[in-house]
């Protein structure tokens, strides 16, 4: 159970336009944010992280709050979410891997056979203290803003691990996958257990919401998906188990697989740009709330074609049972915070 201080329990959060959105009554005004909308974008951003690391800000209780809440200041959108990136649980877990500035999440020894594997061990609880205490901050200074929980989805961390890096399609990750499913299995089943972990740990610590992201999920087939990572995305999100908090399931490219993501234990369902809200709702049977889907591309271009495409997603995102406005992917880093700032007022002005 929620401890009774939490914001969705003492009922900070639990009425918010997004909290209700995620779990599926449509609020008067509808809810908005941006995904890394805490980022490269702001020059706030850019003054806190002047000479600091990227993992030693994530790592950073006060810079990590801070750094949270500059886009609720400035754009004034309706949820916050945790300042950090997809490998810290693995880091905390003792995986030797750093974020190269242009590039991404870097591995030097990647984890790549049934060896590597059994080498990995369960995350340490109290490594988690930084994180929860970054929320902990956050949350003291939100009020009735909702704060969302931050964990990426094991195949995507696992990509990472086998890949060494990004990857454009996950290839060495794949070849795991049929070369030794055990080793897939187990390698998996590790990952859900980390991100799950640090899901739990945010939430316990103040978060309303939790997301997960599977950025990759794009690169695998639909029998693949079905049968090799669906269940251990399941299994992350089951680390919430208990804890009554509304869930969202967000990945790149997952339009073939759509149907499946609400069974995996999300409460709402993340689109990217590349299909229209009112047909991803159809083919999630009309019942499912959704999040999305304004095309990042667009955030630089005239704004009477950027208002035109947000008053399309918004009338499509009438087809599902509720709407969060949000891009379709992050935020780019060259994007002019004005312009996400009229987003939130265009938003905030359809009734």
């Amino acid at each position: 159970m929620l401890p009774p201080t939490h914001p969705l329990t003492d009922g900070r959060t639990a009425a918010s336009p997004f909290v209700r959105a995620v779990r599926g009554e449509r609020p008067a005004v509808t809810p908005v944010w941006f995904m890394r909308q805490a980022g490269r974008s702001l020059p706030e951003y850019r003054a806190s992280r002047a000479g600091v690391d990227m993992l030693d800000a994530c790592l950073t209780p006060e810079l990590a709050a801070e750094i949270t809440l500059q886009p609720i200041r400035r754009h004034g959108v309706d949820a916050a979410i945790l300042f950090s990136d997809i490998v810290v649980p693995v880091l905390l877990a003792g995986v030797d891997v750093r974020i190269v500035p242009g590039r991404g999440p870097v591995l030097d020894a990647p984890i790549r056979t049934a060896s590597d594997v059994l080498k990995l061990r369960p995350i340490d609880p109290d490594a988690l203290a930084p994180i929860a205490e970054a929320v902990r901050l956050t949350v003291a200074e939100l009020g009735s803003t909702p704060l969302i929980a931050f964990g990426g989805a094991p195949f995507t961390l696992a990509s990472y691990l086998v890949e060494g890096g990004p990857s454009k399609d996950q290839l060495r990750a794949r070849s795991l996958m049929y070369a030794d499913p055990h080793a897939w299995a187990a390698l998996l089943n590790w990952c859900a257990d980390v991100t799950g972990a640090f899901l739990r740990t945010q939430v316990e610590a103040g978060a309303s919401a939790a997301q997960l992201f599977d950025s990759w999920i794009g690169s695998l087939s639909r029998r693949d998906y079905q049968r090799r990572v669906a269940p251990h995305s399941r299994r992350a999100f089951d680390a919430l188990r208990g804890l009554d908090v509304p869930k969202l399931h967000f990945g790149v490219g997952s339009g073939e697989v759509l149907d499946l993501l609400p069974g995996l234990g999300a409460d709402a369902v993340g689109i990217d740009w590349r299909l229209p809200l009112d047909e991803a709702s159809a083919r999630l049977g009309g019942g499912v709330p959704l999040q999305g889907n304004i095309d990042p591309a667009l955030l630089s271009a005239p704004w009477s074609v950027l208002q035109a495409h947000v008053e399309d997603v918004l009338d499509r995102g009438l087809a599902a049972p509720a709407h969060i406005a949000n891009l379709g992917h992050g935020v780019p880093p060259e994007t002019d915070p004005e312009v996400l700032t009229r987003i939130v007022e265009l938003v905030h002005a359809r009734l």
